[in-house]
């Protein structure tokens, strides 16, 4: 790490920050963050007169956070030292964070996250009160920093003890509409499970995590914005649904995480989003996406894409998340299995055999979306499969190709027109049955009753972006970043708010022009 001008960093996904190239992100749960962001209870309180007692503020005086319910509840560390070591019997150790000894500087943050969640005026960026809290440098009212103690399969082994070696839970936050958010840093110094690490995140990861968390909330999948006693817990804050009094809880929760975490992995492939890292502490319960490492988007089509360079066996390819998501589950049914009696166990693993039915469904209906098409049809499965077969083979770009059969008119398609711009349908035609398909897609647009060709083409460009964080984009703006240059972190930030939406800024910048030829083979490792 090279301290660059003489200033630290600072960065999070609220904010980020950093000293001498190490950054401060925030992240959720196993994963990492400021604004980890994970709500305890989505009910809104507006009846108990919330929204009225709290305003927007930048004054932190009146501004508290609450760790009470975790640690009455769950087993915190006895010992109260912080350092590294194996720690036993405890879900938290108290552990505070590691100020920067030399100055900060806020890189970005997010205006929804502190207006919306927080109740913080933006212009609270502006203060050292704000940057003190965010870098660790200052605990608010309420809160008692806690390092959380987990561990976890990676690649497919178990790993032991793991736990949060550069995150700190400052405290719940209950918002002005009853809402209650973990906001937890990132990068804030050592805790007992930091290992033979430092505590901090790097510049490059932080800026990477900041803008895929960006990206991934406007895209509009659920991201992190991060057996005991613990189980009920968890099922008590974040399944509110489930029933405490029935005997069939466990049962009901495990249900619901296999539902949503087959609807998240349809999500990733809806977008040619690969993870990286699917290792089981990087899966949330609450089936958000969290751990934003060498995860990528992948831009030519490639059921074999791996963004992670450490990856060497190809395990967490994006055509293998939904198997990992199995692998997962069925680890997790595992650690279950203590609390669920014989019958409860038997009905337990037909539930993780309908994961596999539930992600195809969600699936086809994600990608019938994309493609325009209305009601059901059976060969839907066959068209989507024959589309998808024609990009592996041409290498044709995912997300411009679904985006530019958003933009095309039927006429274009049926007389295989195809202007210059879209460039990559170009690289579609190219395919000896392409013109099969469009005759095969154009029949099944024929079927959607009383629609039309601009409805059609409306509907698609909802729902297929038209800008997502390509790694030569976060590539670019990382080596502004590092000489004191935020302006493409900015931008990026900001056309990633507005993905659907065609940008002049973003035109301009070449975001949805083919990638450059160095981009090619871009890729990142875990500790990128």
């Amino acid at each position: 790490m090279s301290r660059l001008h003489g200033v630290p960093w600072l960065l999070t996904w609220v904010v980020l920050i950093c000293q001498a190239g190490c950054c401060l992100l925030d992240s959720v749960g196993a994963a990492e963050s400021f604004s980890h962001l994970r709500p305890f209870s989505n009910k809104s309180n507006l009846d108990q007169g919330y929204c009225e007692r709290k305003r927007k503020t930048n004054n932190f005086s009146m501004w508290s956070l609450s760790s009470e319910s975790l640690i009455a509840t769950l087993p915190v560390d006895t010992i109260p030292e912080n350092s590294i070591r194996k720690v036993r019997d405890c879900i938290f150790s108290v552990a505070y964070p590691t100020p920067f000894i030399s100055r900060v500087l806020l890189v970005a943050v997010s205006k929804d996250v502190l207006e919306d969640i927080l109740d913080l005026d933006v212009s609270v960026k502006e203060t050292d009160d704000f940057l003190q809290l965010v870098s660790g440098g200052k605990v608010v009212l309420g809160s008692i920093p806690l390092a959380h103690r987990y561990g976890g399969h990676q690649f497919g082994s178990w790993a032991g003890q793991l736990g949060d070696g550069r995150a700190h839970l400052i405290g719940v936050y209950t918002n002005r509409y009853g809402e209650r958010w973990e906001l937890q840093l990132k990068g804030s110094g050592k805790t007992p499970y930091s290992r033979n690490g430092d505590g901090r995140a790097v510049l490059r990861s932080s800026v990477r995590e900041f803008l895929c968390s960006e990206a991934m909330h406007y895209l509009g999948i659920p991201t992190s914005r991060a057996a005991r006693t613990l189980l009920d817990f968890v099922i008590q804050e974040h399944f509110p649904s489930v029933n405490m009094n029935d005997s069939n809880k466990y049962l009901d929760f495990f249900s619901r995480v296999v539902l949503e975490t087959a609807n998240l992995i349809a999500l990733w492939m809806s977008v040619g989003f690969a993870h990286g890292v699917c290792n089981t502490d990087n899966f949330s319960l609450l089936s958000i996406t969290i751990d934003y490492g060498p995860f990528g988007f992948m831009e030519s089509y490639d059921p074999n894409f791996v963004p992670n360079t450490s990856d060497d066996e190809r395990r967490y390819k994006i055509g293998n998340q939904a198997n990992v998501g199995m692998f997962n589950l069925n680890k997790l049914l595992q650690a279950l299995k203590p609390v669920l009696d014989r019958r409860q166990k038997q009905l337990a693993f037909q539930i993780l055999e309908g994961y596999s039915e539930h992600y195809y469904t969600c699936f086809t209906e994600l990608f019938r979306a994309k493609l325009g098409l209305l009601g059901e049809s059976e060969d839907d499965n066959y068209l989507i499969a024959f589309l998808l077969k024609l990009m592996e083979d041409t290498k044709a770009d995912f997300t411009m190709a679904f985006r530019q059969l958003s933009e095309i008119t039927q006429d274009q398609l049926k007389e295989l027109r195809i202007p210059q711009e879209f460039w990559a349908l170009q690289d579609l035609a190219k395919h000896k049955f392409f013109s099969d398909w469009v005759t095969i897609y154009l029949l099944r647009l024929g079927r959607n009753m009383g629609d039309s060709d601009s409805t059609r083409r409306k509907r698609m460009t909802a729902v297929n972006p038209r800008y997502i964080l390509r790694n030569w984009m976060a590539e670019s703006a990382i080596q502004k970043a590092k000489m004191n240059d935020f302006s493409e972190v900015h931008l990026l930030q900001e056309v990633l708010q507005h993905p659907f939406q065609r940008q002049a800024a973003a035109e301009k910048a070449g975001y949805s022009l083919r990638p450059p030829s160095w981009a090619k083979d871009l890729k990142v490792s875990c500790s990128s």
